[in-house]
């Protein structure tokens, strides 16, 4: 006979299997409209300047600061749309991809931006920075759990 201990572990471990993936989805949909919702308002965003400087950068001033943001915005609501109604769920993951390799390039780009003191004292912009590992990680863990190969 089992203990109430190891019921309420299996239960948890049940629930986990069954939500965990979906609340993933749903967590990384909310940052992504929060996040996109607020580049829409000029100034709103603390990383926007950041986020600017690196296309700007990325894409040899090819485009105003206003069309980068408006451009950034639209980009991450329709990831996080994407993420929260589960259509298109690969292409969106793609796009997640895309955009989380574009938040990395400052390290490369901007170091002196990133860090206080290089390699290990990350500012404020490098921590924002580099939490994005944890939702290249939950992408992985989403895009496994929602196209297992039979």
């Amino acid at each position: 006979m089992k203990t109430l201990s190891e019921q309420k572990a299996k239960l948890v471990g049940e629930l986990h299997k069954l939500n965990g993936t979906k609340l993933l989805r749903f967590s990384i949909g909310f940052i992504f409209i929060w996040f996109g919702t607020l580049k829409f308002f000029d100034g709103m965003s603390p990383a926007q300047d950041l986020a600017i400087n690196t296309i700007d950068k990325l894409t040899f001033q090819m485009f105003s600061a206003n069309s980068i943001r408006y451009g950034l915005a639209i980009f991450e609501v329709i990831i996080g749309i994407g993420m929260f109604t589960k259509l298109f769920l690969k292409q969106t993951l793609v796009l997640l991809n895309i955009q989380m390799l574009g938040t990395l390039t400052p390290i490369f780009l901007f170091p002196s931006i990133v860090f206080t003191r290089f390699p290990y004292a990350l500012s404020l912009e490098g921590q924002y920075i580099f939490k994005n590992f944890v939702i290249i990680s939950a992408a992985i863990v989403i895009a496994n759990a929602s196209f297992k190969r039979k």
